[in-house]
């Protein structure tokens, strides 16, 4: 008897490369198919009256047996013979019936066999050449394969894929809708992001003013400096060379000496000279250069 807490993985065991569960798989469906009652008391190896299954999924025997006749080469695994009245189920043809069961107000019958792959006769579609060419295996492989791109391409929302009965197969087709609703969002985030440009662009502009504004103010700070440092320079140069003369007439008024005198003692005098020089320099330089800064920036 199965326990609840390994029916999804027994049910997985059989179904995981069924094309019915591709299209159940990722939905509501999938968890009913895993937590029907039945599951708790069925017992994997027995046989199951149709009475004993349609009370399990609550329809009336008329209605299953309905829904068995179109499938009864899957549902009993291509039983090359279909069976008699007294039907009887394993699970695995439980599993299968419940899930056509799940997908027929979706679907319908048509729907449901254009996913199987199955005629208007019940007769899997080139099932013989399957059969000749490939293993089972490799069958159930590329049915898995082919059912998960589907899967992919419904979940993607780009495409509507329906049943064509005229033409008896699905039918691709793009969801306008879908498409121009993403189309119009790319555009949206494009105009952004150029907004978002132009408005970076605008603000490194601006700030590329300003700093040239700056580097010109800067620029010309610096040759007022120059100018201002050179002519205080030159003045300071003016009033040292006129204390010099004026110490020089002053020495020599004050330092009055003969001929022979100055010629003995002409070491000694210049070096006296020099001394008064500077030191007439050093004690009127600070007061002049005062006066002479102060009239020249009109203070």
């Amino acid at each position: 008897m199965l326990k609840l807490n390994d029916a999804k993985e027994m049910v997985l065991g059989i179904v995981q490369h069924d094309p019915l569960f591709v299209v159940i798989q990722n939905t509501p469906s999938e968890k009913i198919l895993y937590n029907d009652d039945y599951l708790a008391h069925i017992e994997e190896s027995n046989h199951y009256s149709i009475a004993e299954v349609a009370g399990w999924f609550e329809i009336t025997d008329a209605m299953l047996r309905y829904y068995i006749k179109p499938f009864e080469q899957y549902i009993f695994d291509n039983a090359s013979n279909s069976p008699n009245t007294n039907i009887r189920l394993n699970l695995p043809a439980i599993l299968r019936l419940r899930m056509i069961l799940l997908l027929k107000d979706e679907h319908r019958v048509r729907g449901l066999k254009l996913l199987l792959g199955i005629d208007d006769n019940g007769q899997f579609i080139n099932h013989q050449i399957t059969a000749t060419t490939m293993g089972t295996d490799d069958l159930a492989n590329k049915v898995d394969v082919l059912g998960n791109v589907l899967q992919q391409m419904i979940q993607t929302g780009l495409f509507n894929i329906f049943p064509n009965e005229e033409h008896g197969a699905l039918q691709v087709t793009l969801n306008q809708d879908f498409l121009a609703q993403k189309i119009q969002l790319v555009s949206s985030e494009s105009d952004l992001q150029v907004e978002e440009l132009q408005k970076e662009t605008a603000e490194l502009k601006q700030e590329n003013e300003n700093l040239q504004k700056q580097i010109l103010e800067l620029q010309e700070r610096n040759v007022k400096d120059i100018v201002q440092k050179l002519r205080e320079r030159q003045i300071e140069n003016e009033i040292v060379s006129t204390l010099r003369t004026e110490a020089l007439q002053l020495f020599s008024t004050e330092n009055k000496a003969g001929f022979f005198s100055k010629m003995f003692r002409s070491s000694q005098i210049e070096m006296e000279k020099e001394q008064f020089v500077l030191s007439y320099i050093s004690k009127h330089l600070e007061e002049r250069l005062e006066v002479a800064l102060n009239n020249y920036y009109g203070e």
